[in-house]
């Protein structure tokens, strides 16, 4: 369970492909806090570390989370946003997150806005998926990889979002541009709604 404040970027360092997998090699502040079997968030995908070094660690994601998300499009010298889970003990700054990414979405869009940024994405739409609670809510949560945000404008198949400088200088958005894609996840709480809705 995650938060979607992102700590930090990692940078890839390396990726090895076994079959139907791939093993991501990550350098980032936090690699000597980090223990085997302990998840961690990489742009909104929890994965779980499986070996480590002095100044790096490693994950694997199977063939379903690469299909399903921007993993699969990584090459070595990228930032990926990361979260370790969340502490129970503390304050839910962002909104809860379980790091299972629904789909990805494309940037069609990045407006400067006098020290802020807004960022317009497209999604694939379906209408059998949004009745389980897979769409977008003007100021609800979503979270965009891996960052917790909060939803404008949306349509039936874009939304923007807001960024402020802090967020775009210390999460991966500052490399986005129009044609990225991006890992979503939809707000977890609408969807047991809709599935309340759906059981009534």
């Amino acid at each position: 369970m995650f938060s979607g404040i992102v700590e930090e970027y990692a940078t890839l360092v390396a990726l090895v492909k076994d079959q139907e997998n791939i093993h991501f090699t990550f350098k980032c502040s936090f690699v000597n806090e980090l223990k085997i079997d302990q998840s961690v968030s990489h742009n909104g995908v929890c994965l779980t570390v499986v070996s480590m070094t002095e100044d790096t660690y490693t994950v694997t994601a199977m063939k379903e989370t690469l299909e399903r998300s921007n993993l699969g499009l990584l090459a070595v010298g990228d930032k990926v946003n990361v979260e370790r889970s969340m502490m129970m003990n503390g304050r839910l700054d962002g909104h809860i997150v379980q790091g299972h990414v629904d789909q990805t979405a494309t940037c069609i869009d990045i407006k400067d806005a006098d020290g802020s940024w807004y960022f317009t994405f497209r999604y694939a739409f379906d209408k059998e998926m949004a009745k389980r609670g897979y769409f977008t809510v003007d100021k609800g949560s979503v979270t965009v990889n891996g960052v917790s945000l909060t939803v404008c404008n949306p349509t039936e198949d874009t939304f923007q979002v807001a960024i402020i400088p802090y967020t775009y200088e210390h999460t991966n958005f500052h490399t986005f541009k129009i044609g990225s894609v991006i890992n979503l996840e939809f707000d977890i709480i609408g969807k047991y709604v809709s599935r309340m809705i759906q059981l009534n």
